[in-house]
């Protein structure tokens, strides 16, 4: 199956018609979940026909897995990039590492933010399910690039236990969710103080939070 997924990936299919389908299933599927997710929604939401839905993407469990692809390829994708930029710089840094891992989930979140923030809250869904489907596409989306930060934790923090590295970035990523999806939560708790729209602001604290976690398991 996991293989399958990357297939399908590599062959996703293309055009504004296409993409209008993906933007109209991100926000159905994250009001109505999978199963109450209807097609004849989604393509009246697209505005187009419901057989071109069939057209590109077969049915509706791979429309779900394209619409994941496509927003998780972008994240891995700057992840992946910003990780490979500080490598070739020399040493790491667990600052540089963390800030790495959580600006683009960030700043995803905060531009889908004015479409509902559908794809955060499909995400936070996916990483709490014991369906095998959400359990397939995490690993096939999301564990590669998952490996490459858990080894980076170790190589910023030579003290640092292959079990805590993994534990750290569960944890961190934990954060990451919840911060992907702006409710403005923190501006009511804190009157305004605390703007969960602002990237930079967010980054400026959980970067610091995160660290401070993460050399806490590290073995002296």
């Amino acid at each position: 199956m996991a293989q399958q997924l990357k297939q399908e990936a590599r062959e996703a299919p293309g055009g504004a018609r296409a993409d209008a389908i993906l933007d109209a299933a991100e926000l159905v599927f994250a009001s109505s979940g999978y199963e109450g997710a209807a097609l004849r929604e989604i393509a009246e939401r697209a505005g187009v026909a419901q057989g071109l839905i069939h057209y590109h993407f077969n049915n509706k469990a791979r429309l779900f897995e394209r619409m994941v692809a496509r927003r998780s390829g972008q994240i891995n994708a700057a992840r992946a990039e910003r990780l490979a930029q500080l490598r070739s710089k020399g040493a790491l840094r667990l600052e540089e590492i963390v800030e790495a891992l959580f600006r683009p989930t960030i700043e995803t979140g905060l531009e889908l933010a004015e479409d509902g923030g559908g794809f955060a809250r499909i995400l936070v869904s996916m990483a709490n399910s014991n369906d095998p489907l959400a359990q397939e596409m995490t690993e096939t989306y999301y564990d590669p690039i998952a490996h490459d930060y858990i080894a980076a934790l170790q190589e910023s923090e030579p003290g640092l236990a292959r079990a805590d590295a993994v534990w750290a970035y569960m944890f961190a990523i934990g954060v990451g969710m919840t911060m992907m999806a702006k409710t403005g939560r923190p501006k009511r708790l804190s009157n305004g103080l605390c703007d969960d729209g602002d990237a930079d602001a967010m980054l400026a604290r959980i970067v610091p939070f995160i660290c401070g976690g993460v050399r806490a398991l590290v073995t002296p």
